[in-house]
């Protein structure tokens, strides 16, 4: 089919470097831009809430603007889940912007433990434990690894 084709039948289609070519339906689109919107919030709300925890708060180097953000994200995440998103009362655009991106991007952390909670109260319990051992792991890992790549590039 060719992209006049693909055009009318309300589809873009996006030439990417490497002749790739990538197709974005309408309405998928749409929910993307929702999402990176709430991004761009829970992004300048975390880089807000992190820095003035840890300006105003001094527990030696302990990241507790991380802590907080963490916290109070995994806090929202399960509160507006269970109380706004379950409901139905807000509708899908809503959920995307705030669960998905502004949250997502405020905590990353709060999805993560949303998930693994959803996965015990469901009586996955090897799931959830292969979820959090898989999460911690991987993450130092890659944290080491981006030390260690930065530390061996400033060379």
């Amino acid at each position: 089919m060719s992209t006049d084709g693909l055009y009318q039948r309300g589809v873009q289609a996006r030439l990417f470097g490497g002749g790739i070519l990538v197709l974005w339906e309408e309405q998928l689109l749409g929910k993307i831009i929702w999402v990176g919107i709430g991004g761009a919030v829970g992004a300048i709300l975390r880089y807000s809430v992190s820095g003035y925890v840890q300006s105003q708060i001094k527990i030696g180097t302990f990241p507790l603007g991380t802590l907080a953000v963490n916290v109070l994200g995994c806090f929202l995440l399960g509160f507006l889940s269970q109380v706004v998103a379950g409901s139905g009362r807000l509708p899908s655009e809503g959920a995307l912007f705030l669960l998905v991106g502004m949250l997502g991007a405020f905590t990353t952390f709060s999805t993560f433990s949303k998930e693994a909670v959803d996965l015990l109260t469901h009586g996955q319990i090897t799931a959830a434990l292969v979820d959090i051992a898989v999460h911690v792991v991987l993450g130092l890992t890659a944290v080491g690894g981006g030390y260690e790549l930065g530390r061996v590039l400033q060379r």
